[in-house]
């Protein structure tokens, strides 16, 4: 045990600690509003970033001049930590669930796009065409009928790790934001020298983060990997 090999008492917390932490912050339910809290802001996040993401991935893999311009502006914010953004959405929104929802969007756009675009691009282009002449057009039914679903093994592997860069932005926008929340938690337990409370938070993203992709996003991703026989 850390607390007992590297003494270093009140710095790392024991076992009994850590249960006592959770036990207090379940029974006095500050950690449930704090999980409640989080999420919600996370799904708002996620939804925003999932839907804007699959639209500008359509728009690299439709036009090919909006790809080498704009596309190339998101390979390099990709780059770009989303908490580098917080200046910015502090002094556009303040410090408030705006400025945290902005954050944690930011994080998983990019990844979001470029996986809708590689998926898109990847479809064969004599399947669209047979699609077309089959009736689908060229505009929002293609996109819907075919191209949509074509992509949907990139896609969903694009929304697993676009889950997971949302996670580290929502934590880190919580940091310094006002209100409930995981990460208000973590900037209250260090003012606090609580470092029980914080280890509870930090297992608490671990475990719904591991649950979440586990029991959500592997089981849709198998299914389609089955669907459209991409394992034997």
């Amino acid at each position: 045990m850390g607390f007992r090999i590297f003494d270093w008492g009140w710095k790392f917390p024991s076992p009994l600690q850590t249960f006592q932490a959770f036990y207090d912050g379940f029974v006095h339910g500050h950690l449930l509003s704090a999980i409640g809290a989080s999420l919600r802001r996370l799904l708002i996040s996620f939804a925003l970033s999932i839907s804007m993401g699959t639209i500008l991935g359509y728009l690299f893999a439709r036009y090919r001049y909006f790809d080498e311009t704009f596309g190339f502006l998101v390979v390099a914010l990709q780059t770009v930590p989303s908490i580098a953004w917080l200046p910015f959405a502090i002094i556009w929104f303040g410090l408030n669930d705006t400025s945290v929802i902005f954050i944690t969007t930011i994080g998983a756009i990019w990844t979001m796009s470029m996986a809708s675009r590689t998926g898109i691009m990847n479809i064969s282009p004599i399947h669209q065409r047979a699609a077309q002449m089959l009736g689908t057009g060229s505009g929002y039914r293609l996109f819907f009928q075919v191209q949509l679903p074509a992509a949907f093994p990139h896609w969903i592997t694009g929304i697993r790790v676009a889950w997971a860069f949302a996670w580290r932005a929502l934590v880190a926008g919580e940091l310094i934001a006002k209100g409930v929340g995981l990460g208000q938690m973590l900037q209250d337990g260090r003012g606090l020298g609580d470092t029980a409370t914080i280890l509870c938070v930090v297992i608490i993203i671990a475990v719904i983060g591991t649950i979440s992709d586990h029991f959500c996003f592997k089981q849709l991703e198998d299914r389609i990997v089955l669907r459209f026989q991409l394992k034997k």
